[in-house]
């Protein structure tokens, strides 16, 4: 049976963030994931305050600005296509709804894995199935490989993360907000000229576009609020029939959005919702970013806490050598209240992103635009800040230690 110190249950940003660092601490590192190669595209996400400082302490900041999207800011416009607002991204020096440094998740998850290789071991088109605790380490048994025994597994496989089901009690860990949201590229047959771009529409029906790679392709998103759907997840044309249904009358540019959805190769489909738990770890099992303290895409703080959190663990790993209980205790004290601020939703919540009617349209818009001036401004600011709401720890994370 293979050996290891770590087995990390997902490839995306933050397991691979957390490979990094830990094979910079000198452990041997094995990476689960169930895509079968790393996983493409994704809307953007933002690399802001500690998440930016943990970049750069990676040594990747360079390399995170020369693959961000050019964007200009955000766009609220009407159904005929006329800008209600404009918010660009130095309106809150770089740290606002669009930040200054916007990278597609797919885009990130790639830098972020390159820079493990060689050190890490990649298992894809994969999956864990069972987890096996005693006094020594852990044997992790695999949908299609041979078992694995490690020292410590860390969960980072996202908001329906295999590893909380298997080994914690999750039965009321997610907190649904009430929307579910997708995902896809289109061809760029519109000028979006830099801008983010937010059309609503009543009844809680939110379209986003964005610019994607380059000059031919456009990142959309399409959201709408509701009460709990049961569907099959891996059923993507229902999924897309659905919002077909949802979205015929919306107006816009929809029906184009619609169309370019048959056709994507990268669409994606999920409910927004929260993860909370009273602990993230259980014996030699760990969660990790959405796996253990999602916040979902509405706080813009995910990519942060993920970042963070691969270096926080790595790093309390690392200065408790050989005592992983007393490292992953530190973990949490020292997460649980950038997670419990990052976790606190933006001003209006889930009714500022999808407003359920005409007069809910108009007032939303309408404290956007009072949130760019005093003193309505000085409550965004406050709401960006907490992307920096945490003082990073230096750690000895250039020296082989061992984990337990």
């Amino acid at each position: 049976m293979n050996e290891i110190d770590v087995l990390i249950c997902g490839g995306g940003i933050a397991g691979a963030a957390a490979a990094f660092w830990l094979g910079r601490a000198g452990q041997r590192v094995i990476v689960v994931e169930r895509a079968p190669q790393p996983r493409k595209g994704g809307q953007a996400v933002d690399v802001r305050g500690a998440g930016r400082t943990v970049v750069e302490r990676m040594g990747l900041l360079d390399q995170a600005r020369t693959i961000a999207t050019d964007q200009r800011g955000l766009a609220v416009v009407d159904a005929n296509g006329r800008n209600l607002l404009r918010m660009p991204v130095d309106a809150f020096d770089g740290e606002g709804i669009v930040s200054e440094i916007e990278i597609l998740r797919g885009d990130l998850a790639e830098l972020l894995y390159r820079a493990t290789l060689p050190d890490t071991d990649y298992i894809f088109d994969d999956t864990i199935t069972a987890i096996d605790v005693d006094d020594h380490g852990v044997t992790v048994t695999l949908e299609n490989s041979e078992p694995i025994r490690c020292r410590l597994v860390i969960g980072a496989d996202g908001s329906h993360s295999v590893v909380r089901g298997l080994a914690f009690d999750d039965r009321t860990a997610v907190r649904p907000l009430g929307c579910y949201t997708s995902w896809f590229t289109v061809g760029a047959e519109f000028d979006l000229d830099g801008w983010v771009q937010m059309y609503n529409a009543p009844g809680g029906l939110t379209a986003m576009v964005r610019p994607g790679h380059g000059p031919d392709e456009i990142k959309a998103a399409l959201s709408f609020r509701s009460g709990p759907l049961t569907y099959d997840r891996r059923d993507i044309a229902a999924q897309q029939d659905h919002l077909r249904q949802r979205f015929r009358d919306a107006g816009w540019r929809i029906p184009r959005l619609l169309d370019g959805m048959s056709t994507a190769d990268d669409f994606g489909f999920d409910s927004m919702d929260q993860i909370h738990l009273p602990h993230w770890h259980r014996d030699r099992v760990v969660l990790l970013g959405d796996a253990g303290y999602c916040a979902s895409p509405l706080t813009g703080l995910g990519t942060s806490l993920a970042l963070v959190g691969a270096y926080v663990l790595a790093g309390e790993l690392a200065t408790n050598p050989g005592d992983h209980r007393r490292a992953l205790i530190s973990y949490e004290q020292l997460m649980r209240p950038y997670v419990k601020q990052a976790q606190q939703l933006p001003p209006g919540g889930i009714g500022g992103y999808a407003p359920d009617s005409r007069l809910a349209l108009w007032l939303r818009t309408a404290s956007m635009r009072a949130s760019m001036h005093w003193p309505m401004r000085q409550l965004m600011v406050r709401q960006f800040a907490r992307a920096d709401a945490i003082d990073l720890p230096g750690y000895p994370l250039g020296a082989t230690v061992p984990i337990c």
